[in-house]
């Protein structure tokens, strides 16, 4: 087997992991949005991930359907040795690598405008929803149970609430699963937002983190060379 052959082999391989495990990712959030309080059942109690704060199905849907033409490209140019798929493949990698290096530089950069972004976004939703969606409420209780912390940036996010306004207190874990959770209680649990919580969690496994985006931008940066590898030696052949 000659190293064009190898490398080809190879890179039907990989890509063909990613096509399955987008096709799988799909499949998840499919099922979130479809039920999603099954899905919290099984999951919610061991999550404690940011993605908690968001609706976790529309996230999975577009990076599994973003996989899955990846995995697409990657997989049949390369089956077919057709270079307009190759160029398509390393175009779609170096976009999402472009992506994600801005996203961190931001990330760490504008850590502030971040959480004005959040909040502008989340604040409402936790006044409106919380004690009224029962998925949404599940998924906020589970979150701030986990990971210690109370709404967004603290107690104050849920004043003037649908919940406070019917219950005329705060979620438990707002004053450390104490009840009532009256105004003056969660004032003095001095409970921290669920923003800053992660936060310093990041901060706690900063190594982890950076070997783990490391390690994905080395795969890209692999999945690119071996495209544009692909695709220079296929007049050759």
């Amino acid at each position: 087997m000659g190293c064009f052959t190898f490398i080809k082999v190879m890179m039907i391989l990989f890509n063909l992991a990613i096509f399955l495990s987008g096709g799988t990712l799909l499949g998840v959030g499919i099922w979130v949005t479809v039920d999603g309080q099954s899905f919290l059942d099984i999951f919610g109690a061991i999550s404690s991930s940011i993605l908690q704060v968001v609706n976790v199905s529309y996230f999975l849907i577009v990076i599994g359907a973003i996989l899955l033409v990846i995995g697409f490209l990657g997989c049949y140019g390369a089956q077919k040795e057709s270079k307009c798929l190759l160029m398509m493949f390393f175009a779609v990698v170096l976009i999402i690598f472009i992506a994600e290096v801005a996203a961190a530089v931001v990330a760490l950069v504008y850590t502030g405008v971040a959480g004005t972004l959040l909040t502008a976004l989340v604040t409402p939703l936790l006044k409106d929803k919380y004690g009224v969606d029962s998925s949404f409420t599940h998924i906020w209780n589970v979150t701030m149970t986990e990971v210690h912390c109370c709404g967004l940036n603290n107690y104050t996010d849920f004043n003037d609430s649908v919940w406070y306004k019917n219950h005329g207190t705060y979620p438990e874990p707002c004053c450390n699963n104490t009840q009532p959770c009256t105004y003056m209680a969660a004032a003095e649990s001095k409970v921290t937002g669920c923003f800053d919580q992660v936060l310093e969690e990041i901060r706690t496994h900063a190594g982890v983190v950076g070997g783990v985006a490391a390690g994905i931008a080395a795969l890209e940066i692999a999945a690119m060379v071996v495209a544009m590898y692909l695709y220079c030696h296929l007049d050759q052949k």
